[in-house]
């Protein structure tokens, strides 16, 4: 998603220097989500972001200023994601998949050193002191939960779940699969457990909410 710093000819001195913004804060973000807001230095920022402090600071304020802008540009990022993701061309429980295997291609970019999301990973923290953070964090959630129940009205409009369903209901529980594996990416857990559990609880969610004659029947002991 980054693009290449720009190359420019050199400026005279004084002068600030050239910079890409999009790269300057994916490279932001990616200093924030290894070591989370407190632990990310100035210093840090500035060898991360190719910037001097006067640089920085005159282009996205102070460390806080550039967390959020972080933190609002990852939310955009993922809803649109997500709405790619839930096109309405792929049958809700492949939609909801697609949803989850991006999700975990991401948090397990680096596979021996998994950071989960950075949203929930970075933020969650720093919530519970900061109230900017806290209502980013907020927002940022109930977007991505959103996204979930516009799939699941589709789904309902088209038949694939029952027109008694819920969908607001049905995306916080597609919602909650996320947050889970989001979180449980970083504490350890292996992307092969995660993926069969987003697995099970797609067919489980998605079998709930289906139509009476298309639900699935329990196996019995003489179907096994």
């Amino acid at each position: 998603m980054s693009t290449p710093v720009q190359n420019t000819p050199a400026r005279g001195r004084g002068r600030p220097r050239a910079y890409d913004p999009e790269s300057a804060l994916t490279r932001a973000t990616g200093a924030f989500w290894r070591a989370g807001f407190a632990g990310t230095s100035l210093d840090g920022l500035s060898a991360a972001m190719g910037m001097n402090r006067p640089s920085l600071y005159g282009a996205f304020g102070d460390k806080r200023d550039l967390y959020l802008t972080a933190l609002d540009r990852y939310v955009e990022l993922s809803r649109a994601g997500m709405a790619q993701a839930l096109a309405a061309e792929l049958p809700l429980e492949q939609a909801l998949l697609r949803v989850y295997d991006r999700a975990l291609a991401l948090y397990f970019a680096d596979p021996d050193a998994p950071l989960g999301c950075f949203l929930i990973g970075t933020a969650a923290t720093e919530a519970a002191r900061d109230a900017r953070v806290r209502d980013a964090l907020g927002a940022g959630l109930r977007a991505l939960t959103r996204a979930f129940e516009g799939r699941f009205r589709v789904a309902r409009k088209n038949g694939e779940i029952a027109s008694s369903s819920k969908p607001a209901q049905l995306a916080d529980m597609a919602a909650a699969v996320l947050y889970s594996i989001a979180l449980r990416s970083r504490a350890g857990d292996s992307r092969s457990s995660l993926r069969a559990f987003s697995r099970l609880a797609a067919a489980m969610i998605c079998s709930a909410a289906a139509p009476a004659t298309r639900r699935r029947a329990p196996r019995t002991r003489a179907s096994r």
